[in-house]
Parts: C-alpha cells; structure tokens; sequence
C-alpha cells in the first residue's frame, strides 16, 4: 500500500484572482483583474469538508469587516448556489480559473442588486487553506476593495478535485 505524502504549509500553491469592486448590472464584459502564483506545491491527501470551509471563510471575511468598523454581511442560499458551482466547475476544468461567466452567476442568482463583486482563489497544500485564502484576499488591493466594499449580502463556494486543489468562489452583493 502506497502512503500518502503529506508536505508542509511552506508547499502550497495560492493562486488569486478579484473581479471589481461594484460590477455594474449592465457590464456584459467582465474580466478577471489578476492572477498571482505563490510557490508550487504537493498534495494533502484528505477529505474536505467544503461546507466548514464555506463557513470560515463567511467568518474570517466578516471578523476582518467588524474590525474595520464595516457592516457584517448575511450569505445567502442563491448566491452560496452560484459561488459552490462556479467553484466545482473550476474544480473539475469545465471552466478556466477567475471570473468567466460571473455576470451570467450574477443573474443566476435571481434578487435585486445594485453592485455586484467576485473574488477566487485556490491553493493546495495548506493545512489550513481558507486562512491562506483570506489572507492572499487581504494582502491584494482588488481582493481587499471587494471585501471592504459597499456590499450586504455574499455566498461563498469552495470545491476541491483529486488533486487536492481547493477551489474558493466569494460572491458580493448589493
């Protein structure tokens, strides 16, 4: 039996994507604004409980907005929907890594808004990825402008592959 290799958080790959900070309803163009490679990487072989991950990245994001004297976001189920399947369809290479389709998941989700932001990212092993996440988010001014910006309501998707990737989708709405 071939055991599984586990390497060290100095191994992980992160990789990082934001889309704008108030995507207007009728901007049927919308492109990714960067991608950043930390480091290559190994694979932690494990299984991923995505809705535990979902859940802290809700409350990493929500303890950094209270910190900064924001406004605490609410998930919502429609756009934790579109987030989890834009996630697994990067997850699973139906779709390539950062923001194609987001205004078609926009209007997927079916309520009001007035502005609308996306930040992803994946990374792969990390023992703690959603710390990792939030924190490349935190340290990227397109990243961190989506999370400070003027939004109330978020989903959030996190999907992972048999490589051990772990895909993360965070939705912004107003």
């Amino acid at each position: 039996m071939i055991k599984p290799i586990f390497y060290s958080v100095a191994l992980g790959t992160m990789i990082f994507s934001s889309g704008a900070l108030a995507t207007p309803i009728t901007n049927p163009t919308f492109m990714p604004e960067s991608s950043h490679i930390l480091s290559d990487t190994g694979y932690i072989a494990a299984s991923i409980n995505t809705a535990a991950l979902e859940q802290s990245v809700f409350n990493k994001i929500n303890d950094y907005r209270t910190s900064q004297g924001l406004e605490r976001l609410t998930r919502n189920s429609a756009i934790d929907n579109q987030a989890r399947i834009h996630s697994q369809d990067m997850a699973n290479n139906k779709v390539p890594f950062g923001h194609t389709g987001f205004s078609q998941r926009v209007k997927a989700v079916g309520i009001p808004y007035t502005s609308a932001g996306e930040n992803v990212a994946y990374n792969q092993g990390y023992s703690d990825p959603v710390t990792i996440a939030v924190q490349g988010w935190l340290k990227s001014p397109g990243h961190l402008a989506n999370i400070r910006g003027n939004f109330n309501k978020t989903g959030i998707g996190v999907a992972s592959n048999s490589k051990g990737e772990i895909y993360f989708t965070q939705i912004f709405f107003r």
